[in-house]
């Protein structure tokens, strides 16, 4: 296991920045929303949400409202992380099925806890509650509509493209569809408007970066690991870098594990480039929190937090 940063996890933003007690409503909302659901699909709700996520979404919509208003965040504000949180829910368990994962921060997947019908009927129950939880108010409606369709198109796209040699500038369009939209989405829900909408693409693109980075670190700081996307030529930051060079591009091509082997020493090399790729990135997101934000500090200290996950 790699060793873990001091900041890797929102933890100290929100304590420091006093959303904790929003942490909190969040979290009991989500239990009472648990609570109240079907009972078939109660025992698959609790073990998927309870207890084991980061809330590093939900913090985004937290931050992105105190960066641009003063009122206390109301309880809309907490439907709408909720909705976000419930959202990303989905598209882990979607995930795990994907990549035949069996454990996910040391629990077993909701696949293979429940079984494969039961994970994706339950997933299909989040989604339909996600939209409900925003049914009397249309932009965060509309905000996670379009956030299922980006991230069905990305995903979808990303599966077509595997194992094809792609450039940096490819994975950036499926980093922004994918991780992107959902801070996009994040964003909007913070603000109730399209204020800070590139800087959450800008956060979403650099929290996808990290997460390729770490894979090839073998951290587990985001909570997965890299050995599905190379095994199945997932276009990732340090790959996009490395098969530049037409030998690591057969590599990325061809399956086999030995291929395999090789492929994981070339995105090694690869990683100093990537990790200047990182500090780019992040600092075109702090400059947009100071252009877009009037009260940027706990943007950037997102920002900043997040750069960290990489490690």
């Amino acid at each position: 296991m790699a060793t873990r940063s001091a900041i890797e996890t929102p933890c100290d933003l929100i304590m420091a920045e006093g959303f904790d007690g929003e942490l909190d409503r969040l979290k009991a909302f989500l239990a009472a929303w648990v609570e109240g659901s079907s009972r078939e699909m109660r025992p698959l709700l609790d073990w998927q949400f309870l207890g084991r996520s980061k809330y590093f979404r939900p913090l985004t919509v937290f931050a992105c409202h105190a960066a641009v208003c003063t009122d206390a965040i109301d309880e809309d504000k907490i439907r709408a992380a909720a909705a976000i949180e419930m959202v990303h829910n989905v598209t882990l368990i979607v995930d795990d099925i994907l990549d035949r994962s069996r454990f996910r921060r040391d629990l077993l997947t909701l696949h293979c806890r429940f079984g494969l019908l039961p994970a994706l009927m339950a997933a299909g129950y989040i989604a339909a509650d996600a939209y409900e939880l925003l049914n009397h108010h249309p932009f965060a409606g509309r905000q996670v509509s379009g956030l299922f369709r980006r991230l069905a198109v990305a995903e979808t796209l990303q599966w077509r493209l595997r194992r094809q040699p792609l450039g940096i500038e490819d994975w950036r369009i499926l980093a922004n569809e994918d991780t992107g939209s959902m801070f996009e989405a994040c964003a909007c829900l913070g603000t109730g408007d399209e204020t800070l909408r590139t800087y959450g693409g800008l956060l979403g693109a650099l929290y996808h970066a990290c997460d390729d980075v770490a894979d090839v670190k073998g951290a587990t700081a985001l909570g997965g690991g890299g050995e599905e996307d190379i095994r199945d030529g997932i276009l990732t930051l340090p790959a996009a870098i490395a098969i530049r060079e037409a030998e690591t591009a057969l590599l990325f091509r061809n399956p086999t594990p030995g291929a395999q082997k090789a492929l994981l020493k070339k995105l090694q090399a690869a990683l100093p480039a990537a990790e200047r790729y990182l500090d780019a990135l992040a600092a075109q997101a702090e400059a947009e929190a100071h252009r877009a934000a009037c009260a940027p500090e706990v943007l950037i200290k997102l920002v900043r937090n997040t750069r960290q996950l990489s490690s």
